[in-house]
């Protein structure tokens, strides 16, 4: 009755979380920096570009903890069925940027360095190109405006 878990847990090391946490905060560093340079919205520009790390880094602590627990998995799941944004994202760029952090946060945890790397210098590096061709393409669009100038007077006089 001493052995009560038939499966041995694999041994956390604090050398590599260090490594994983520092190359989170250097990736998600880096999009959050690509957002605040190339972003067209003003409103959120500078407060995600600096939030990105943190979703980062506690998606890698987060996954760095549970990958090895059944049971921590499961806990997961029901607490985050719980939590919601009440802010809704207003802009597509806005999710894609937090869905990169996530997915660095994801990839760390579960100690893929190099695919967070490669994933981060490929996903930024496409957002660059289709950038530069949508403002290489961009067309007139929006509303015309005319203003008619009448002088005063009785339209039916004539």
């Amino acid at each position: 009755m001493n052995n009560l878990v038939p499966f041995q847990l694999p041994e956390a090391s604090l050398r590599d979380l260090g490594w994983n946490l520092a190359l989170g905060v250097l990736l998600s560093a880096i999009a959050g920096w690509h957002y605040s340079r190339r972003s067209k919205t003003k409103v959120l520009r500078r407060d995600l570009g600096l939030v990105l790390p943190v979703i980062a880094l506690t998606t890698l602590l987060v996954i760095s903890v549970v990958k090895s627990s059944l049971a921590l998995s499961l806990g997961l799941v029901g607490a985050l069925s719980i939590v919601r944004f009440r802010t809704p994202i207003k802009e597509p760029e806005e999710l894609a940027y937090i869905f990169l952090a996530i997915a660095v946060g994801l990839s760390l945890g579960a100690d893929q360095r190099e695919a967070a790397a490669l994933g981060v210098v490929v996903i930024l590096a496409v957002i660059s190109f289709t950038d530069v061709l949508r403002t290489r393409d961009k067309r007139a669009e929006g509303n015309l405006l005319v203003t008619l100038d009448l002088p005063p007077g009785d339209p039916t006089a004539d």
